[in-house]
């Protein structure tokens, strides 16, 4: 079953230059030649998405392709120059100041690229800060930042300050920080992207867990696409500040949209994205070596697959959906798929 659409943006536009609104008014479609001829930088154009309660949504694209700016124009931290953007079915533009303070505090978390943690506060003061704002009494935000500081792996280190941390445990008290509010909807702006291969990797295998948990929205930008792959429930590519495409991992590197998505995703290794369920034939017989899951990538299968004569029996919970041989992984894996 779809799940409800929880932020809704609908031709979104920001440009940066002298008279920008007015110069949408009359031309509301406007193309390169035309912003280059007004002297305006389209950061963001035209721009349609749908993020979907409890999923991981990854907005992706090389530098200066407008990534960063469409989530900061989702979270109004800064203002589109035209559009719509509801948030919860109510309209994000037209709420008034002390509406977003209040819709940012409660409803909204953010983590970014920099920690920016405060320096003279404690893990536990860091994580508690956000409660702190909204006037919540000092014993049960301490509670609710031992909650977090817990559940993003940093028991014990309460008292620590953040000079006394790795880069890896900082991020972890940013997530911490973010999360202690209890957001609808998180906002992460490339958060792992300053951090060292291995810990990157780490955190991308918290973040996974952490989801697990929390089934939190995410909108997760990132400009490096085995992240995107890793992570994605759906993904947007961005170039020039245009949508490209939104699809599954595998459907865009399966089924790319344009010659700048098929370009982008050319490299990617086949078996990081493909399903089960895309390579399974109806079940026949009923000797099997085995059973998958449904949603699992050939990578994370083709060990037992590969190893055995007989098909994997592929499964969807308990209920067998198909099957899946050693000769459609292969394939695969050497490239013929």
């Amino acid at each position: 079953m779809t799940k409800p659409v929880i932020l809704d943006c609908r031709n979104v536009w920001k440009l940066y230059g002298a008279q920008a609104d007015t110069f949408l008014n009359t031309n509301p479609d406007p193309s390169s030649a035309d912003l280059e001829a007004a002297n305006l930088i389209g950061a963001v154009r035209a721009v349609n998405l749908q993020i979907r309660k409890g999923e991981i949504f990854v907005i992706m694209g090389l530098s200066g392709s407008g990534k960063s700016t469409i989530v900061r124009c989702l979270s109004r931290l800064v203002d589109s120059t035209a559009g719509e953007i509801r948030f919860e079915g109510k309209d994000l533009l037209s709420a008034s100041e002390e509406e977003l303070i209040q819709i940012r505090r409660k409803k909204m978390g953010m983590v970014f690229q920099q920690f920016a943690l405060l320096p003279h506060l404690t893990v536990l003061e860091n994580a508690a800060f956000p409660l702190e704002i909204q006037g919540v009494d000092k014993k049960t935000r301490e509670a609710r930042a031992h909650e977090v500081v817990e559940l993003v792996g940093l028991k014990g280190r309460e008292s620590y300050f953040p000079r006394e941390l790795s880069g890896g445990q900082q991020q972890r008290v940013g997530i911490a920080r973010s999360l202690a509010a209890e957001p609808e909807i998180w906002f992460l702006d490339e958060p792992f992207s300053a951090l060292d291969p291995l810990i990157r990797r780490e955190m991308q295998d918290e973040f996974l867990r952490l989801q697990n948990i929390l089934h939190k929205t995410i909108v997760f930008i990132t400009h490096d696409f085995d992240e995107a792959i890793r992570l994605a429930d759906r993904i947007a590519v961005m170039k020039d500040g245009i949508i490209e495409q939104v699809a599954t991992p595998e459907d865009l590197v399966l089924q790319p949209a344009t010659e700048y998505v098929a370009e982008f995703t050319r490299h990617v290794s086949r078996a990081k994205v493909i399903r089960a369920a895309s390579l399974m034939e109806p079940v026949k017989g009923d000797s099997f070596a085995g059973e998958v899951a449904h949603d699992a990538v050939i990578e994370v299968i083709a060990d037992p697959v590969e190893a055995s004569d007989l098909p994997h029996k592929v499964m969807e919970g308990d209920k067998p959906v198909g099957q899946i041989s050693r000769k459609a992984v292969i394939d695969v894996l050497v490239g013929r798929r």
